[in-house]
């Protein structure tokens, strides 16, 4: 009986596994409405804004200097220990994998890769952004800072904006962007929002980040969710080309298709009297026996099919190959060539074995 559950249930996994992709009808791809637009372009200013104030020197880089002087790790030190396992909500390789397993249990449930494409789309997306930036203004952070007030931009840094944030909105974030539901798309926004918001104050406190490198790294992180319904066509093609090419894949395991070289090289191997098909690449069957007896034909070179073609010379005869009518028998089938029994020839004159020969007597 416990056999019987296993193999029905394994039966069900590979149907599951082995149906045509379809998608619930209840999952509704996000739109680019113009709420949304209103909202990336506003993000887009407060982003170019805070990027000008860092630039300039502002009373955004004095705020920065105020807080990294307040020491806020030394303030609360009891909160040390928790804060730091909470930062790991914002790094990208445990995050990423984390989101990606949840992910991928929700392609296979629903039989589409879109979660999974979507959220690689969003990585390289913030990938390219947030590193180009961070690359490009080579700031500093607060360990590392040489000169009091100054912005510490052009200096070899990687810290502005915040990489823990920008990860922590983006792939927690596109848990609320993939919700099926419209209830459950504003409990995982507000849960997103609160790990990030969460994720940057703790980078503040521990010391590693400016103030301005947390608004910057929030800025960055909801530009990429608010500009993903822009890729929605990129993501469904690259979905459609991952299914054909399972499609493919499968039909050629289905048929079996064997090339025609290797056809080719099978057909004079096989037994004249039988009825063998082979399948060509194309899928078109062969006669195997004309192959045989194609091989049994005479072969005539070239320069004498050459010189039979031209004009002005006769064909020069050819014998025929002698075909043998017998059939080819195996070596069990055949006669022995040596006869059963000994092969030493029989002496009449020798006297049996185990039987003393008889001498003559001498003397009296």
């Amino acid at each position: 009986m416990r056999t019987d559950q296993i193999l029905t249930r394994s039966e069900r996994v590979f149907a599951r596994l082995d149906r045509e992709p379809e998608r619930p009808a209840h999952l509704q791809t996000p739109q680019m409405s113009r709420h949304r637009v209103v909202l990336l372009g506003s993000t887009l200013a407060f982003y170019l804004a805070i990027v000008v104030a860092v630039l300039t020197t502002s009373w955004l880089v004095r705020l920065d200097w105020q807080v990294m002087f307040f020491r806020p790790y030394e303030q609360w030190p009891q909160l040390h220990a928790f804060l730091d396992y909470l930062v790991v909500l914002g790094q990208r390789g445990p995050t990423a994998v984390m989101v990606a397993a949840w992910l991928g249990w929700r392609s296979w449930r629903q039989h589409t890769l879109r979660p999974l494409i979507t959220l690689g789309v969003a990585l390289l997306l913030l990938n390219i952004t947030v590193g180009a930036v961070k690359l490009g203004l080579g700031r500093l952070g607060p360990h590392y800072a040489t000169q009091i007030g100054s912005a510490e931009l052009f200096a070899g840094g990687d810290i502005f904006p915040s990489g823990h944030t920008a990860n922590a909105v983006v792939t927690w974030g596109i848990l609320a962007y993939l919700a099926s539901t419209t209830v459950t798309r504003r409990v995982l926004s507000v849960l997103s929002a609160t790990v990030s918001l969460s994720v940057g104050a703790t980078t503040v406190y521990l010391g590693t980040h400016w103030v301005s490198d947390v608004l910057l790294g929030w800025s960055a992180g909801l530009l990429i969710m608010l500009a993903l319904p822009w890729f929605e066509p990129l993501i469904a093609g690259v979905e459609a080309r991952v299914f054909a090419l399972r499609e493919r894949l499968r039909r050629r395991l289905e048929t079996g298709t064997v090339p025609v070289p290797v056809a080719t090289a099978l057909t004079p191997l096989l037994s004249a009297g039988g009825k063998w098909q082979l399948r060509l690449a194309d899928g078109a069957p062969a006669d195997a026996t004309a192959g045989v007896r194609e091989s049994a034909a005479p072969a005539v070179p070239a320069g004498a099919q050459a010189a039979a073609a031209s004009p002005g010379h006769a064909p020069v005869p050819r014998p025929a190959a002698h075909v043998s009518g017998r059939p080819h028998l195996i070596r069990s089938e055949r006669t022995p060539v040596t006869p059963v029994g000994s092969r030493r020839p029989a002496h009449t004159e020798r006297p049996p074995a185990g039987r003393a020969a008889a001498r003559p007597a001498t003397g009296a």
